[in-house]
């Protein structure tokens, strides 16, 4: 008999409850561009994704595939260094299955970030940009199927972006002296690059970056009630909009040169974060 994923799940976020004792209640999805943040983690438990049960293993090259508990600055944060993408072939039951691990363990709040092509004609190769909003174009849903137990079937997105996350990232951005950007993120299954025409008309739907992740766990993380946040490396200009052909080449070497204002984001926004944190719980036993 098929096990159910929601069962899978609960199993999985047990198995992690044993190997360390830290409980956050913030979880970071490091993908391309931002590995570099493990290096500014101090590391409680450092665990295979092949080692735990149900996590498919990436393929990609920039995506080790390993999960961390630790500390950024004072905060404690589990780690997820890489992720399964759709176009590996993946069903979006496993691409999600991290995320829905993530909330049966006790995350509430989630970062995703994530390499990205810039449609904005103001983005350049290297800046970072906080995600307003996104375009589902992958073709699949990942609640799409049986309903899962005791979760909303139909899931408000009004704000799939969490506005008091995506101000924390903002003043991140001050503190650590980047200008981020904002904007759109449309998702595509990839994982060929996309033509000319189609970024004109992703364009026209109000995208700024176009990429081939994210969507499906923020939509999982908000069925499962997360507040989520998002941020891209704009790591290349997409087709038509840059004169170089595009290439993973090209986006692993733009993540290679901003990987320590990357690193640097990732950690004060978890600092920043703490402190969000400890003022709403002292704002909850006020009310």
């Amino acid at each position: 008999m098929k096990v159910s994923i929601n069962a899978n799940t609960q199993t999985a976020a047990a198995w992690l409850k044993k190997i360390s004792t830290l409980r956050p209640t913030l979880a970071i999805v490091l993908g391309s561009g931002f590995h570099h943040a493990l290096t500014e983690l101090r590391v409680d438990k450092k665990i295979a994704y092949a080692k735990i049960p149900g996590f498919p293993k990436p393929t990609v090259s920039g995506h080790a595939g390993e999960l961390y508990f630790g500390h950024l600055g004072k905060t404690p944060v589990m780690v997820l260094s890489g992720r399964a993408h759709f176009y590996e072939g993946h069903e979006m039951e496993r691409v999600t299955f991290a995320v829905r691990t993530l909330s049966a363990f006790g995350i509430t709040d989630l970062l995703l970030t994530n390499a990205a092509g810039g449609i904005n004609k103001k983005f350049r190769a290297g800046d970072f940009m906080v995600l307003t909003d996104h375009i589902n174009l992958m073709g699949a849903n990942p609640l799409r199927g049986p309903q899962h137990k005791n979760l909303p079937r139909f899931v408000d997105l009004t704000e799939a972006y969490d506005k008091k996350l995506r101000e924390v990232l903002l003043q991140a951005g001050k503190i650590s002296k980047q200008k981020l950007q904002q904007g759109v993120y449309l998702a595509v299954s990839g994982p060929s690059y996309e033509t000319p025409a189609e970024i004109r008309a992703f364009a026209a739907l109000g995208a700024d970056a176009v990429g081939m992740s994210t969507v499906p766990e923020a939509i999982a993380a908000r069925q499962c009630g997360l507040r989520v946040a998002g941020v891209s490396c704009i790591t290349n200009l997409a087709a038509g909009i840059g004169k170089e052909k595009l290439s993973h080449t090209e986006v692993l070497e733009t993540a290679e040169r901003v990987k320590k204002s990357g690193a640097k984001l990732i950690k004060n926004f978890a600092e920043l974060y703490g402190i969000h944190l400890t003022q709403r719980r002292k704002g909850a036993k006020n009310l």
